[in-house]
């Protein structure tokens, strides 16, 4: 099931005097997280807890924002080391792009056999070469998430791959 929001950063500092955060984005790129105009942090009870975005701007890597009732830097700190959510549909995709929200836990298969090796466990793109982690029977198994190993996403069936020598022997 896709998850209705989901993780954009973390509030890592605050920033000036005005009640300004600075943000560690984790979405694409700092432009994506800076256009969000209403952001949400989780709440012990599951929910969501709603926060307009005044003003935000990308700062080289990372975000500087203002939230809409937040004017003092003491205010400010009391979200400092908070992750923040945006609704998946505040969020425009391109034609074929998916969220790393939504492979998590999908099953990895071997293109030519259709062999089963594992699911999705992770999925880390801030490498020089992006990896997933599959979760084996024996183990987890990091691999390279680089079109000429991964021939097919599908967000409903699964991922299929041209399985490296040796990435996979023991599965």
């Amino acid at each position: 099931m896709k998850q209705k929001y989901l993780e954009c950063g973390k509030i890592i500092n605050i920033h000036g005097i005005r009640g300004a955060l600075k943000i560690e984005p984790w979405c694409d790129s700092p432009e994506v997280a800076a256009s969000l105009s209403t952001i949400y942090f989780p709440e012990n009870d599951g929910s969501y807890t709603k926060a307009q975005v005044k003003k935000a701007s990308a700062a080289g890597r990372f975000v500087l924002m203002t939230l809409d009732g937040v004017e003092t830097p003491e205010q400010a700190r009391e979200y400092k080391g908070r992750v923040f959510y945006a609704d998946r549909n505040d969020i425009p995709l391109e034609e074929g792009d998916f969220f790393l929200a939504d492979i998590i836990g999908l099953p990895v298969y071997d293109a030519d056999t259709g062999k089963l090796y594992g699911n999705i466990k992770d999925a880390d793109f801030s490498r020089h070469t992006p990896l997933y982690t599959v979760e084996t029977e024996k183990g987890d198994v990091l691999y390279p998430a680089i079109p000429e190993f991964v021939k097919e996403i599908d967000i409903e069936t699964g991922i299929k791959i041209c399985p490296i020598s040796g990435f996979f022997d023991e599965v």
